[in-house]
């Protein structure tokens, strides 16, 4: 057996419409599907620009709030120009937590938190690279 492409990765958030806004207004991404499962979970499917890949977004009130562990799991997208992204994150009062950093491969980084705490890295990378 072999998988054939990622689909999906779904992340649980304690508050679903903020952690959409987030994802929306902070990273430009877009909801494609917003249901509810067979057993009240609250699902948001978020598209990425230029991936396949979707985010899934759930959230289940009677599990509680969600606690992420520091450095556990964290979504990384590329940028165009990091000086502007870190420009458009100051306007919108988006704490940068981490950066910016620069790699012996060229790319320069910076992490933000999304709510509940999972980390975002956002990266722009030298001109020509392709991983």
């Amino acid at each position: 057996m072999r998988v054939k492409k990622l689909l999906h990765t779904r992340m649980r958030v304690s508050d679903i419409d903020q952690t959409i806004k987030f994802y929306v207004d902070v990273l430009g991404l877009e909801v494609v599907e917003r249901k509810t499962s067979p057993r009240g979970s609250h699902l948001a499917f978020l598209k990425i620009p230029n991936s396949e890949e979707l985010i899934e977004l759930a959230s289940f009130p009677p599990s509680g709030p969600v606690k992420v562990q520091e450095d556990l799991v964290h979504l990384a997208f590329e940028v165009d120009d990091l000086e502007e992204t870190i420009r458009a994150l100051t306007a919108q009062s988006v704490r940068i937590t981490d950066g910016p950093t620069a790699s012996s491969s060229g790319s320069r980084f910076i992490f933000i938190d999304a709510p509940d705490g999972y980390e975002i890295e956002l990266i722009q990378r030298p001109r020509g690279a392709t991983t």
